[in-house]
């Protein structure tokens, strides 16, 4: 049997390939985890959905003010899959899109009021909850291919929120049970 012998010089050589193929495997098994296991997540109770990281660096989708009893604002937010089938019109939405929403109360802008020289400015307030609807048409199929997931102070709310939300999605069946139109 023949050893390997390390030459001068050499070990800087070994030291930078083992670093690489380290580096090599934990890209790969970055790439295995599954969408239900994104980084940063906290599933709810019997849930595979959890919070995204990075969500809060999507894009834009729109904005928008619910009256009534939740009287909040939202910003309604994409990862590219979701942005790219907006812009494209692209219906139903590919699986691997994510959607979120983030909502909060709104107060008055006493800064910008006094500006103005009357009450006119909002802004947001205390937040609220935070809404994921992410599209696997297989995992999810008998929810129209969405999966949804609610947070509120960070924590997830029961999974029986994802039926409930199936349901109120019904009347937006035509744009895959998506209510939020693309505002460029």
């Amino acid at each position: 049997m023949k050893w390997m012998t390390i030459r001068e010089g050499e070990p800087m050589k070994w030291v930078a390939f083992l670093l690489v193929a380290v580096a090599t495997i934990a890209g790969v098994l970055a790439f295995k985890v599954p969408a239900a296991g994104l980084a940063g997540e906290k599933a709810g109770p019997g849930s595979a959905i959890g919070i995204p990281a990075g969500y809060r660096d999507w894009k834009l989708i729109s904005v928008a003010h619910e009256a009534g009893d939740l009287n909040d604002i939202r910003a309604v937010l994409g990862n590219d899959l979701a942005i790219e089938a907006y812009r494209e019109r692209k219906l139903p939405f590919p699986d691997g899109t994510i959607i979120a929403r983030l909502a909060w109360g709104y107060i008055p802008s006493e800064e910008n009021n006094k500006v103005f020289g009357r009450d006119q400015s909002f802004v947001a307030g205390s937040p609220t909850n935070v809404q994921f609807m992410i599209k696997d048409s297989k995992k999810y199929a008998t929810t129209g291919g969405w999966g949804f997931a609610q947070f509120t102070g960070g924590k997830p709310v029961n999974e029986a929120v994802g039926t409930a939300c199936f349901s109120c999605h019904g009347p937006a069946k035509a744009h895959d049970f998506v209510f939020t139109q693309y505002a460029p």
